[in-house]
């Protein structure tokens, strides 16, 4: 099936669907949208019914506010959730799509099958990471461009720049399409977001993450403090924090892995 609209909150909220079986519902990160998964749903739509939607203000899906929190976001996952009458289902966020899974995880377990996090993180901002959250907004409001092209180089490793060019070109192209408000509200929602680390230990249902061992954004050194006591399982894979650009089929296994 191509793109389906649905009406929330009198905004246009787009996802892709297709496929039968089990749901898997994709959510892309900051600055992307459902097309990051194309590759993917290809694959796992052979056996599942797959979705992926575009968050609140990326891709085709519109704003409803000055903060996109990342409760926001989980509602709107679920209202579409419900216009499909789906009762159970997995969720593979990856970056900012991870902090919208564990919201939905917190705010509707009994919906979730398991949650599988890619390049993503339970814990909130650090200190240090909300004052550059707030000195990346100060470059959005003079600039946006700007911070966006920053910020997609900074995102993907050096060597991935030159050996996947067009690919960072095409993400690229992307990112830059995203409107200035929708950039806004979805960074001041990861600033103000809560922490979701007791999630590993007591949430009802499997948590699983996947980590790029170079992942300049969220550390494997960091996901292994986080899950400390806990028995989650973390698939490491050679990328940084964009795994299906870097590593593509490695990233493939590591999901067809966490799904068993």
């Amino acid at each position: 099936m191509g793109t389906t609209k649905i009406l929330y909150k009198n905004t246009n909220i787009s996802y892709t669907e297709r496929g039968k079986g089990n749901t898997l519902v994709f959510l892309h990160g900051f600055l992307e949208d459902n097309t990051m998964w194309e590759y993917y749903l290809d694959y796992f739509a052979q056996k599942n019914k797959v979705i992926a939607i575009d968050l609140l203000g990326h891709g085709d899906s519109g704003c409803i506010g000055y903060i996109h929190s990342m409760e926001d976001m989980a509602d709107m996952v679920f209202a579409i959730i419900s216009s499909l009458k789906i009762k159970k289902l997995t969720l593979i966020g990856h970056s900012m799509g991870g902090y919208v899974s564990l919201a939905f995880g917190e705010l509707y377990p009994d919906y979730v099958k398991k949650i599988v996090l890619v390049s993503s993180s339970t814990r909130a901002d650090s200190a240090d990471r909300k004052i550059n959250r707030d000195r990346a907004l100060e470059v959005i409001k003079k600039n946006s461009d700007l911070f966006v092209t920053m910020a997609i180089n900074n995102t993907f490793l050096a060597e991935t720049r030159i050996t996947h060019a067009k690919e960072v070109e095409h993400h690229l192209e992307i990112a830059l399409k995203t409107p200035k408000q929708g950039i806004i509200a979805a960074i001041e929602g990861m600033k103000s977001r809560t922490d979701r680390e007791v999630l590993l230990h007591f949430a009802p249902y499997p948590i699983k993450m996947i980590v790029g061992t170079s992942d300049p954004v969220i550390s494997p050194q960091e996901i292994q403090k986080e899950i400390e006591g806990t028995d989650t399982e973390v698939f490491e894979i050679n990328s940084g924090h964009m795994p299906q650009i870097e590593a593509k089929e490695e990233l493939l296994e590591a999901l067809t892995n966490s799904l068993k």
